[in-house]
């Protein structure tokens, strides 16, 4: 009786995940249907799901119309550099707060933490004012420093939680071996920690790759990445639905494909020291 009561708990939790999965991926499927529409057919009042006349000519005019892969280049920088930069810093500073705590270390983290609940627009003209003058304005060092910098508490957050579980123990063999700072973090922390520095890493990608407030506010057309592409398909002459689903089905296909092949690098970076 306990084994059919068990059977049963776990269907149910099955039917229960997959309709959760499928309601939040039924967005992303009309959008790739959407893309393969004619306008008239994506704006119809009685929109078909799959009876309709499958077309690829809003790729074909995206990209003619538009430099595509000069976006997604600058998207690549512009992501893998805020990634790398945050983590030149995050690991430092995560190592301090887990390893030379003081009684403000708790204080200053959760003010980092803060920060990320004050809305983006209250430090817009500060920071459009700060670029203009140092001539950051749609460069991509500009935004990189940009995603660096509003990521960057995620960051320090996540590897100070994988430093915490570390043994101190480890560090202070090492420490008894002669090794320096340097020697402690990149020869003996770094490679315990590497799963949960993999999983910061990818998930500071995925944010980067997906903020639009700044990239839109902060470039123009040099520097512009997959997220302004996507949104110059909303003009004043109109909003093309089609046209603008192919663009966010071609922006969003290669983070899809680097989130699904290192995905089993990314749970185990993000299940790091949950279970005992």
């Amino acid at each position: 009786m306990a084994i059919k009561d068990t059977n049963k708990s776990k269907l149910i939790y099955t039917l229960a995940a997959w309709t959760v999965s499928g309601m939040i991926f039924f967005p992303i499927l009309w959008t790739i249907i959407t893309s393969f529409k004619t306008e008239s057919e994506a704006i119809s009042a009685s929109p078909s799901l799959f009876m309709f006349d499958w077309t690829l000519e809003n790729y074909a005019e995206v990209l003619s119309r538009s430099p595509y892969f000069d976006h997604f280049m600058n998207s690549v920088v512009i992501s893998l550099g805020a990634s790398f930069l945050g983590l030149l810093i995050a690991i430092p500073a995560a190592w301090s707060m887990a390893f030379v705590q003081t009684k403000r270390t708790k204080n200053l983290l959760m003010w980092m933490l803060s920060t990320k609940m004050l809305p983006p627009v209250g430090v817009l003209i500060p920071i459009y004012l700060l670029f203009r003058d140092f001539g950051l304005l749609d460069t991509r060092i500009g935004l990189v420093i940009v995603m660096t910098l509003i990521n960057l508490p995620i960051m320090v957050w996540m590897l100070y939680t994988y430093f915490r579980e570390i043994p101190n123990e480890i560090l202070e063999a090492a420490r008894m071996d002669g090794a320096g700072i340097k020697q402690e973090i990149f020869q003996v922390l770094l490679p315990i920690a590497l799963p949960g520095i993999a999983s910061t890493l990818l998930l500071n990608v995925i944010l980067a790759w997906n903020e639009a407030f700044w990239t839109l506010i902060l470039t123009a057309a040099n520097a512009a990445p997959l997220t302004a592409f996507i949104a110059s398909y909303s003009s004043p002459e109109g909003l093309f639905y089609a046209k603008l689903s192919a663009a966010s089905v071609m922006a969003v296909v290669p983070i899809l494909i680097l989130g699904w092949f290192s995905q089993k690098q990314l749970v185990r970076g993000l299940s790091f020291g949950a279970v005992k």
